[in-house]
């Protein structure tokens, strides 16, 4: 009887560490988005235009998140000696955004000349840091959260921090609508108040024990993941899916301001009813996980976003707000399907020991991708100046939303059979 009352206790003990560690991570991400949302986004374009980007220098800053996440693969390696998750993670995260606020005294430290090459220098190191948490971070979660609540646990914490972003968004826009230029100080002020707040949630992260990889070398950890067929074929498909996607939806901000001359208010009331959308989606997405597979629901994200892109195509027959409201919240249905997706799509066919070198990888392969659609899309918009306005407003976008339906239709379900589990 005695025995029975120890182990009842210990469980008990077991369930609140978990619905604490549950808690932490819900209350850690408030302050990071609010930081990411007030120093990216649309935000992020208007700050950029004022340094005097161009359409190509843009698609450089937006290339590089993705291209850092090449580092994932030595913080992977790394991580079979580096056991304390939870202190990396927050040296990591904290540095990342330390160095993205610093980049709001570039105008005040720096000669114009040299306002742009310092910003992506400064960016690149942000955003080295971020990947690098970002593995850590993935293989922290994978380990404490309970698996059969996955779905709808990420759905709602999903859910919750983007009704964060809606908010930040909306309040950030109207910042900047009455203060203008001014308006950058109360941004990057507000930022560097969420570094303390979010490095001490970071800090008090749960931290279980790291299991290392059963394989010795450090090469033998590297080709685990390649000799995956199933794993590979399906990163192969995503990546070349995220580099037709990444030409046009990261300068989504970039037509609405520069090319069809949208107020700064309108373009934020648009992306923010975009992830309004995406915050009412998450929930949705994670109780449609509990019942389809994680592959069957990523079948259906990957048209929804396509569509997004090729609706594009009605500015030429309807009115442009309607046609940019409407392609906005497909966007948000789709990424909030994709973005929970893929993570359950990690932890679901990647070993416990193995999972930081398969979230490196995949992030590897799609981070390469992610880089090069960027850099073409604003190579595309820079030579695409003299041509035709309406080629410029939604010709590119709805040629590239054509292409990727068809990889959705065409090779998505060639790529994502049965699964060799329920995921």
């Amino acid at each position: 009887m005695l025995n029975g009352l120890r182990r009842t206790i210990a469980v008990r003990r077991t369930e609140s560490a978990v619905r604490k560690g549950l808690r932490m991570s819900l209350m850690e991400g408030i302050p990071a988005n609010i930081l990411a949302n007030l120093l990216g986004g649309p935000l992020q374009t208007i700050y950029l235009t004022y340094l005097g980007f161009t359409a190509f220098e843009i698609g450089i800053v937006l290339a590089i998140p993705p291209l850092a996440l090449l580092i994932q693969i030595v913080v992977a390696i790394a991580m079979q000696k580096w056991r304390n998750r939870r202190l990396y993670m927050t040296w990591l995260g904290v540095t990342h955004r330390v160095v993205w606020v610093g980049t709001g005294l570039i105008p005040l430290t720096f000669k114009h000349d040299a306002w742009v090459p310092v910003y992506i220098v400064l960016w690149l190191l942000s955003f080295m840091s971020a990947q690098a948490c970002g593995v850590i971070f993935a293989s922290l979660m994978a380990d404490f959260v309970p698996p059969k609540i996955r779905g709808k646990y990420f759905g709602i914490r999903n859910m919750v921090h983007w009704a964060v972003v809606c908010i930040t968004l909306l309040l950030g826009g109207q910042i900047m609508e009455w203060l203008g230029a001014k308006g950058f100080a109360v941004l990057f002020g507000i930022s560097a108040l969420c570094i303390v707040w979010n490095g001490w949630h970071l800090a008090h992260y749960p931290n279980p024990p790291f299991q290392p990889s059963d394989n010795g070398g450090s090469l033998r950890i590297l080709l685990r993941p390649f000799s995956d067929r199933r794993f590979m074929a399906a990163t192969l498909f995503i990546s070349c899916f995220i580099m037709a996607q990444n030409v046009v939806v990261p300068l989504f901000s970039y037509v609405m301001l520069e090319i069809m001359r949208l107020g700064t208010g309108k373009v934020t009331l648009i992306v923010m009813l975009q992830n309004l959308v995406m915050m009412v989606s998450y929930y949705y997405w994670g109780v449609l996980n509990s019942k389809y597979t994680t592959h069957t629901l990523l079948l259906w994200t990957f048209p929804l976003i396509s569509v997004s892109c090729a609706m594009w195509l009605g500015l030429a027959v309807l009115p442009l707000l309607p046609v940019l409201i409407l392609v906005h919240i497909l966007l948000g249905f789709g990424m909030a399907g994709y973005n929970l997706l893929a993570f359950n799509f990690l932890i679901g066919e990647s070993p416990k020991s193995e999972r930081p070198m398969y979230i490196s990888v995949f992030s590897a392969c799609t981070g390469i991708a992610g880089f090069i659609g960027p850099m073409v899309g604003g190579w595309l918009y820079n030579e695409a100046e003299e041509a035709p306005l309406w080629l410029q407003q939604y010709g590119i976008t709805a040629w590239v939303g054509v292409l990727m339906l068809l990889m959705s239709l065409g090779i998505a379900p060639l790529t994502f059979r049965k699964s060799r589990h329920p995921l």
